[in-house]
Parts: structure tokens; sequence; C-alpha cells
């Protein structure tokens, strides 16, 4: 109960926080009340980014019973103060979207409550989505590849971090495949951008299909050629966020042991009295005469 008292407050700031807050800037100086200003994208930024909420609510709240009623009360909250309508079928199917998405995170959140390594895998591809955005709209920037790349870096170490957020350095072992999805969620998310500029162009589905593996394994290189030293600093940062952590949380206590509570003096039955008495002297007799 005292959990819960600080858990779900700090759950459902996490849900917009981690969800929509890039988007919320995004669009202040259009509308500060929108928290998904975007039409061009609206449907991927409720889906990951309630996704992405519902994984950080759940990993705050440790409970499935809670998060589940819990994640859908804020989004439905959420897109209620935004004044956003819910009466035309497309606006309602958003709508829909962002609660199964939203519950299928906190699902994913609370289910990572004695190890975090679930909720990093989980948050690999909104982390992707997000970390890709700026580049698409910074191509002709002096600094896109250094912007890139320390966005590419921060996201790898967040990742890294969670990770290890609730077992510590034991986590650490599963760092590589971690790694190993953040990169499959950026040739994810560049396949499926490439299909959505296809769709609706008359395109055949074999065209579709070979566009979307065609972006899929190109995406590798830039990253593994032109991004890898951002990559390791990734992982040199994640060791000290990893060790502050470990250091502020107390030391776990102790097992118990399973006679503690029972005195170390022995008991003796009545039949061992035997043993404290003293013993009789002994007679010896003289030795008879031949």
């Amino acid at each position: 109960m005292v959990r819960a008292l600080w858990s779900v407050p700090a759950a459902v700031i996490a849900w917009f926080v981690v969800g929509f807050v890039p988007s919320y800037l995004g669009g202040l100086p259009n509308g500060a009340t929108a928290f998904v200003p975007s039409e061009t994208s609206r449907a991927n930024i409720l889906v990951l980014g309630g996704f992405a909420g519902g994984v950080a609510a759940g990993l705050l709240v440790q409970r499935l019973r809670i998060a589940v009623p819990l994640v859908p009360v804020v989004a439905i909250g959420a897109w209620w103060l935004s004044g956003q309508p819910t009466t035309a079928a497309q606006v309602r199917g958003l709508l829909i979207s962002l609660l199964v998405a939203s519950t299928v995170g906190g699902i994913a959140g609370a289910l990572s409550k004695r190890s975090s390594v679930m909720a990093a895998f989980a948050l690999a591809l909104p982390v992707a989505w997000y970390v890709g955005r700026p580049s698409a709209a910074l191509t002709d920037w002096r600094w896109a590849w250094q912007l890139n790349g320390l966005l590419v870096a921060v996201g790898l170490a967040v990742l890294l971090y969670v990770a290890c957020w609730r077992r510590g350095w034991p986590s650490t072992y599963y760092w590589a495949p971690v790694a190993a999805a953040y990169l499959v969620s950026f040739a994810a998310v560049s396949g499926v951008d490439r299909v959505a500029s296809m769709l609706g162009s008359g395109y055949s589905t074999n065209d579709v299909a070979n566009a979307f593996t065609d972006a899929f394994f190109s995406a590798y290189e830039p990253l593994l050629q032109n991004y890898w030293p951002w990559l390791v600093a990734a992982v040199l940062l994640a060791i000290p966020m990893v060790a502050l952590k470990v250091r502020a949380l107390p030391p776990p206590p102790p097992p118990r042991k399973p006679y503690d509570d029972r005195s170390n003096d022995a008991r003796l039955s009545d039949d061992l009295d035997w043993i404290d008495r003293e013993e009789p002297k002994r007679r010896l007799l003289p030795r008879r005469a031949g």
C-alpha cells in the first residue's frame, strides 16, 4: 500500500514523459494542449509512444493487477485532456491503438519485476524510432553526423542502463542481445518508413517486399561503418551509470539462517543426567593369597 502511494503517480508521469514529451515539445508553438500534434506520423507516435510509456509505467508499478487498469485510464485521460475528439471513426481507431499499445507496454513493464531486461528489449524499437527523427529533419545540417551519433549513443546507453535497473551487474550478460535488438530496430524502422512511403502509389506486393528488404539490410551499413565509435562510447557511458545505480542501492540483507531463533545451549534429556554426576571412586580389592 505504501509503495502504491508513490509508484502510481510516478507511473502516470512516466507514461507521458517517456512516451510523448518529444512530440509534445515539438508542437508547443502551435498548440500546447495536443500531446500528439503531428498529423503525418500520428499513428506512429500514438502506438510507439503509448507502448514506451506503458513499459515505463509498468516498470515503476511492478504489479500486473495495478498496471493493466492504470495505463488505459491514463491514456484515456490524456486523450480527453488534450481535447482530442472521440466521435470520428478514424480518430476512434487511433484511440483504440493508443489503448492497446499502452496496455501491452504496461504488461511488458510489469513482468519485468525481477529483471528489467525484458523492458530493455521492449524499449528498443521506440527508442530507435525517436532517435532517428531528428536526422530526417536535419539532413543538410553541418553537424548532423555528430547529432545522430550522439542520439544513437544516448539511446543505447539508456537501454543498457534499463537492462541493469533491477539486478545490477548480473544483467550485463544481456548487453550484447540488447544492443543487437537496438540495431535491428533501426533496420525495422527504416524498412517500415520505406513501405509507408510506397503505400497508395500502385506498387505491387513484390515491389513493396523488395523495397522493405533492401531498406532493412541497407540500414546496418551506416550504423556499423560510421557510428561504431558512438556505440562503443555508449557502452563506456553505461558502465559508470550502472555503477552509480548499484552503489546507490542499499546492500541486500543477509540470508536468514534456518536455526537463528534457537539458542546454542544444549538440552539434555533426563536420562543423560549421569553425565554431570561425579564418577564414584573405585575400590581396589586386595589380591587373594594363592
